[in-house]
Formats: C-alpha cells, sequence, structure tokens
C-alpha cells in the first residue's frame, strides 16, 4: 500500500483540475463555485492589486472587479491553464485603468518592501540597519511608474520567473527584464540619495 504524500507536481495538477471544475461550474452560473474561487485567490489578487496602486479603496474596487470579470469571461477561460496567472492578468490591467488620473500615492506597503530585501542571517545591527532601509525603500516604492511596480510585485512578492511575468503580462521577457532593472536602479538610486550608499541587494532578473 502506496503512502507516500503527493509530489509538488501532483498537487499543481490537482490544484489547476479543481479550479477548472469550478470554472466550468460558474460557466454554468454557479455563485458557490464563485465564491469559493474569491475564497482561495481574493488574498493574493488584493495584494496585487494594492501593490500598483497603494490605495486600499482601488484596490478593494479591483478585487471585486476581477472577480466579477472571472464571472462574466468563465467560459473563455482555459482550464488546462492555471488560474492564477490569468487572475494577476486581468488584475494587473485594472490597476493600470484605475490610475490613470490619480494622484501619487502616499500609503506604506510593508511587504513588498521586506521582500525585496535579499535574505541576510543579520547580527542586532545588520537588521535595526535593514529596518531603517526598509522606511526608506518604502518612500522610494513612490518614484516608480505602475508599469515598474507591477513587475516588482509579480517578481518579488508572487516570485514568478521573467518567462512567467512576461506571459502574465502580455510582454517580451526583454521588456520584462529592462522594466525590473529600471525599477531596481530607481530604487538603489533613491535609497543611497537618502542613505548614503546602502548594502542593498536585490536578485537580478535573469530568471
Amino acid at each position: 500500500m502506496n503512502t507516500s504524500s503527493p509530489t509538488l507536481a501532483e498537487r499543481q495538477a490537482a490544484s489547476i483540475a479543481e479550479d477548472a471544475a469550478l470554472v466550468t461550474a460558474v460557466a454554468q452560473g454557479d455563485m458557490q463555485a464563485l465564491e469559493a474561487l474569491f475564497t482561495k485567490y481574493q488574498a493574493s489578487v488584493y495584494q496585487t492589486a494594492f501593490g500598483v496602486t497603494r490605495d486600499v479603496q482601488v484596490a478593494e474596487e479591483v478585487l471585486q472587479d476581477t472577480f466579477f470579470r472571472l464571472y462574466r469571461y468563465a467560459d473563455r477561460i482555459n482550464g488546462e491553464l492555471p488560474l492564477a496567472p490569468w487572475l494577476y492578468r486581468v488584475t494587473i490591467n485594472l490597476c493600470y485603468n484605475r490610475l490613470k488620473g490619480l494622484r501619487a500615492w502616499t500609503d506604506s506597503f510593508h511587504e513588498l518592501a521586506e521582500r525585496l530585501f535579499a535574505p541576510y542571517h543579520q547580527s542586532p545591527e545588520r537588521a535595526a540597519e535593514q529596518n531603517e532601509l526598509q522606511a526608506l525603500l518604502q518612500t522610494a516604492l513612490t518614484d516608480l511608474e505602475p508599469k515598474h511596480r507591477a513587475v516588482l510585485v509579480l517578481r518579488y512578492l508572487h516570485e514568478y520567473s521573467v518567462a512567467e511575468i512576461a506571459e502574465i503580462m502580455g510582454l517580451p521577457e526583454g521588456t520584462v527584464k529592462s522594466r525590473l532593472f529600471h525599477a531596481r536602479k530607481v530604487l538603489k538610486q533613491r535609497l543611497e540619495q537618502d542613505y548614503g550608499t546602502p548594502d542593498l541587494l536585490l536578485p537580478d532578473p535573469v530568471s
């Protein structure tokens, strides 16, 4: 009797199949299926929307609008592919639309700020220094355009590869790498201006 746990690939395949069944049910008007998908993905969709817009109210509106589009276009979604990239693509496009004409962001985004740092085994002194850098980073993020913030969110918050980000956003991989490079450059310049020369390491967008 085989009692071994499912592999990662098996769990991913099962998740895709489960989502596909729910999407099919949504296409047939099943609101409980839509609620199940909302429960599963609402946190990550909201984090993505807030990461791009830095506005709580706009992020909430984008969250609701994203799942309305899931309900409306469920019959067009390819159930053989993971659902999350489709949701993030819709979320980011809605964010771009909502940001047109909005003023610069002022809210903090602590989680993304923390994820933008490579992991360290730190002394207490180093940890305190990193906390100060994170506070500066939250300010530096306001210098970025939404299109650059979007790739940062997908790369460092959701940990997608460059190839996956390119597919989600419908961009060439070279464009994704260029935007990541630009975003890292702007952040480092702002931190250097405010802090001196911080020993900040953001992983290079090579894959």
